[in-house]
């Protein structure tokens, strides 16, 4: 949700909060939100993280329409302390890591469009809702994210949020971890996206390589299109434990001194889970249109 040099609209605070307006919401917007839930709730058993599946059972996240924040944040404080917030759409980086260092989770309170139902590019409430809320209801989860948002504080001061914005893209939005029988989702890019859930998993064509956290700060990323590499956690607590262990100073110092990564790289010391064919992608810029 974070961007860079905004200004803030009328009517938001000055944390950028604003009400979500959940009495405002229309009935084909509350029955958006079951067409998007209910397709996501038939695919996701099987391919997400287990904590994933508790969440929307704690957060009683079935029931029908858009949830209320102030209801969700209720059950959400009691489990892990955190709360959700409305915002008017992409805020400041500074302000969006202000707010997680604070256990406080910033989500849109527009819903996507019919004609938006499975691309749209800035995060809607069922990105945001479903696809991060869950999540922190997981303790371990909880704390990682709070952590983050503490690092990007710090990242800030030292000019590096685009090395911890992969971070963030890569796990958040875009990771992978490993269960006991094959790898499972957890993302909210790839749990809100009817699409994406079954090419991160089953298409031949990404990349899927385990977690190393400087790689990955390394590593390019596409927003257009799916991903054309995935990075493998082993568990939670293995990421958040590298997160609070690791001094990022001198990592951001490292990585200066260091070429970014291409998308579709894969290095001689990278632990590789499936060698992507990169099909998608090449298909994809066959039929793009000739300038």
């Amino acid at each position: 949700m974070a961007a860079k040099k905004l200004d803030r609209p009328a009517g938001a605070a000055e944390d950028w909060t604003i009400p979500q307006g959940w009495e405002d919401y229309s009935p084909a917007e509350h029955a958006m939100w079951d067409r998007l839930f209910d397709r996501q709730a038939r695919l996701l058993p099987g391919r997400v993280a287990p904590e994933f599946l508790d969440g929307l059972d704690v957060l009683r996240m079935e029931r029908p329409g858009i949830p209320h924040f102030d209801e969700l944040s209720e059950r959400l404080m009691q489990r892990t302390g955190w709360q959700v917030v409305a915002v008017p759409g992409l805020i400041p980086d500074e302000v969006f890591f202000d707010h997680l260092a604070n256990r406080r989770f910033v989500s849109g309170n527009f819903i996507r469009t019919p004609e938006q139902l499975d691309y749209l590019q800035e995060p809607d409430v069922f990105h945001d809702v479903f696809g991060h809320v869950p999540l922190l209801a997981h303790p371990v989860f909880a704390d990682y994210m709070q952590a983050y948002g503490r690092g990007g504080q710090r990242a800030t001061a030292l000019g590096a949020i685009e090395k911890l914005s992969r971070l963030y893209w890569y796990t958040v939005e875009f990771g992978l971890i490993r269960g006991g029988d094959g790898l499972r989702v957890y993302g909210a890019g790839i749990v809100s996206s009817h699409g994406e859930t079954n090419f991160a998993l089953d298409d031949p064509s990404p990349n899927r390589l385990g977690f190393d956290l400087r790689r990955v700060m390394r590593t390019k990323y596409r927003i257009d299109d799916y991903q054309q590499n995935y990075f493998v956690i082993d568990s939670f607590d293995d990421l958040l434990r590298e997160t609070l262990e690791t001094d990022f100073g001198p990592v951001y110092d490292e990585l200066a001194r260091q070429d970014d990564i291409e998308i579709d790289t894969i290095l001689p010391q990278d632990r590789v889970y499936t060698r992507g064919t990169q099909d998608h992608v090449r298909s994809r810029a066959a039929s793009a249109p000739q300038r």
